[in-house]
Formats: C-alpha cells, sequence, structure tokens
C-alpha cells in the first residue's frame, strides 16, 4: 500500500505572492496560516434576514487573525537583517509575534499595558519564549515606547505602524472573494487599532481593480463604547471595555480605516459591553463558534444597525469577520458561561433523570 503524503500548507505568503511585495530575499515562512473557514450562519443571519458568513480567523495558527499580517511583518525583518522584533500589544499581537519570531529565529520582545491582557494570550507569549516587560499604562503608552525602541535599537517593530503587516491581513479579503466566487455586500468586523479594516479594504480594492471581484463591499466597523476614538472624533484617554482586544484609545491606523469608511460608504459606530457579550454568548450557543469577546463585536453591530435601521440587509450577502478563539480570553468565558456552581450527583441513570427533569 502507497502512503500518500499531503503537501504542506503553503501560507499565505506563497499562495498570494503575485499580490503581495515579496522578492526573491524574503523567506518562506509559514505556520500554515491562512485559508481559514468561511461559514454561513444557521440562526444570526435568519434573525437579520440576510445571507450571513462567519470567517473564522480564530483558526489561524496562534488564534487570532493577526497571523496573517505577521509572517509578512517576521519574513521582511528577517529580510532586513533584524536579530528581534518588538511590539505593543494588548495579547493577540504578543502570541502571533512570538509564535513567529521563534519559527523565524528571532528574538521576542513584547511591551504590554499592566493588566490589560487576557490571560490565554499572555500564556502563549510566555510560552513561544518572548521576552515580556508590563508596563504602568495604556496601550498607546506601550506604543508610544515601542516606536522610541525602534528609534534607538536595530529592532523591527511588528505593530500594524508596520505597512507590512497590513500587506499581509489583506490576504483575507482575497480568500472570501474566491470562496464567494465575489466580494460580499457587507463586511462586518471589530476595530481596536484599526490595522484590520484598513487591510481589508485594501485587499478589496485590490482584487477588484485586478479583476478578481465584480465589486467592493461596504465595510462596517464598530467599536466598543467605551473605547470608542474614531466614533467620538478624539482619543479616549482611558479607554474601557470587556473586549479586551478592541481596548485601544488612540489607533494608531485611524487615518486609514476612515479613509476605508469613506470609499466604501460604510459606518464606524460603537456598541456596549452588554451587547458585545449578547452576541459572544449567541455565537456559541446559537451557531457552535467560541470566540474571544473581541470578536462578537461586529455581530453586536450588525444587531444595532439592523434594530435602528441604519442599514438595509434583507437579503445582502454579507461577511462577519471572528478576530479570534475564545480561549484567548478564558476568565470571560469561564465567566459568561459556565454555572456559579457545579455540585455533583450520585452516579445512577435515575439521578441524571431527576437532574435532567426527565
Amino acid at each position: 500500500m502507497t502512503t500518500v503524503i499531503p503537501p504542506p500548507h503553503p501560507g499565505v505568503l506563497v499562495r498570494y505572492r503575485r499580490m503581495l511585495p515579496i522578492t526573491e530575499d524574503t523567506p518562506a515562512l509559514t505556520l500554515g496560516e491562512g485559508d481559514t473557514p468561511l461559514v454561513q450562519s444557521v440562526a444570526i443571519g435568519r434573525e437579520l434576514g440576510c445571507r450571513l458568513y462567519f470567517k473564522l480567523e480564530g483558526c489561524n495558527p496562534t488564534g487570532s487573525f493577526k497571523d496573517r499580517g505577521m509572517v509578512m511583518a517576521v519574513a521582511k525583518a528577517v529580510e532586513a537583517g533584524n536579530r528581534a522584533v518588538v511590539c505593543a500589544s494588548t495579547g493577540n499581537t504578543a502570541a502571533s509575534a512570538a509564535a513567529y519570531a521563534a519559527r523565524a529565529g528571532l528574538e521576542s520582545l513584547v511591551v504590554l499595558p499592566e493588566g490589560g491582557i487576557a490571560a490565554g494570550k499572555l500564556a502563549q507569549a510566555f510560552a513561544y519564549g518572548a521576552r515580556v516587560i508590563s508596563v504602568r499604562g495604556s496601550f498607546d503608552t506601550c506604543l508610544r515606547l515601542v516606536r522610541e525602541l525602534g528609534q534607538h535599537h536595530p529592532v523591527g517593530i511588528v505593530n500594524s505602524i508596520n505597512p507590512f503587516r497590513l500587506e499581509g491581513q489583506k490576504t483575507a479579503a482575497f480568500e472570501i472573494c474566491d470562496v464567494l466566487g465575489d466580494a460580499p455586500d457587507f463586511l462586518a468586523l471589530p476595530i481596536g487599532n484599526a490595522g484590520n479594516i484598513t487591510a481589508y479594504w485594501r485587499g478589496f480594492r485590490q482584487y477588484y481593480e485586478q479583476g478578481g471581484a465584480s465589486q467592493t463591499p461596504r465595510l462596517l466597523g464598530f467599536q466598543a463604547e467605551g473605547a470608542a476614538p474614531l466614533v467620538l472624533g478624539r482619543p479616549v484617554a482611558e479607554p474601557r471595555t470587556v473586549a479586551s482586544a478592541i481596548k485601544i484609545g488612540d489607533p494608531a491606523s485611524r487615518d486609514g480605516a476612515l479613509r476605508a469608511r469613506d470609499e466604501s460608504e460604510g459606518i464606524i459606530a460603537a456598541v456596549s459591553d452588554d451587547e458585545i457579550l449578547a452576541a459572544y454568548r449567541d455565537l456559541a450557543r446559537q451557531e457552535g463558534l467560541f470566540v474571544e469577546p473581541a470578536s462578537a463585536t461586529g455581530v453586536a453591530g450588525l444587531r444595532r444597525l439592523h434594530r435602528e435601521q441604519r442599514v438595509a440587509l434583507q437579503g445582502k450577502t454579507v461577511v462577519c469577520v471572528l478576530t479570534g478563539n475564545g480561549l484567548k480570553d478564558p476568565d470571560c468565558a469561564v465567566r459568561e458561561h459556565t454555572p456559579a456552581s457545579l455540585s455533583p450527583i450520585e452516579p445512577t441513570l435515575a439521578a441524571i433523570e431527576a437532574h435532567l427533569g426527565w
């Protein structure tokens, strides 16, 4: 019997090489990122009256969408001769940077706000060997320090201020068009540092201009009410939200996000933490999709726009980006999904039937 060994997953740098700023000196770095599932909704889409699909970015190697951009940024850091990479992070960037740096043989440095990172993400950064520094201050303070570090030392900054990050992240737009056969009518996603909405718009525009799609979608970006600088039109000094991944008061990619909104004739709006948590629970219980709280922000936003009749979703094709896996924030999972107590019962069928009320 002949054993057939499947070819390895090429990763986004190989799959979309012709669409990316890759040279002969760019290493073909990969952990098998990209090619994440696009799953049709069975419940929430019916509620909204549209053909709703979820882009499951939590299926990337480190559990978030960050891997798409990080593989590009770290590959370019290797190409540039950097021996280390550095990032400021609320969690997902730290995990991704540390993983790809380990894969590439580079040192990784992570600067994070004190008490501002979910346990699952912090554990990942340590597991991948990152040197982690906790700073008294917000994410924006951390990013300022990272910029200064990059000015004084030969390290590669791999936050979304690095243009190669956005180049990698735009590949998710390519995949959506490839699977659907065209761009959707709407794309909904959370906004934190604003790089992802900027990257998606870049990707959809590029595919449209090169004939890969007949249209571009309207982009619907959502922030948490306690961390909504793009909605308020000013930085938020002390952002607050249960969705730690988007708890950012002064987005580095602000201009790109606003341009994406305006050029796509889209909307950037805010939703409450209660709305985010309701969507978080419903994605798990109605759709079988376990995400971190920030990932549910797009669903919360779609519901609000639908309720307020700000967009006509009826009969439209809508893609909602679920940015990270639920195990990224285990504390929230325990708090929102687990009963306060789980008392044991006797090990008999009768006891189980009585407990279930059968």
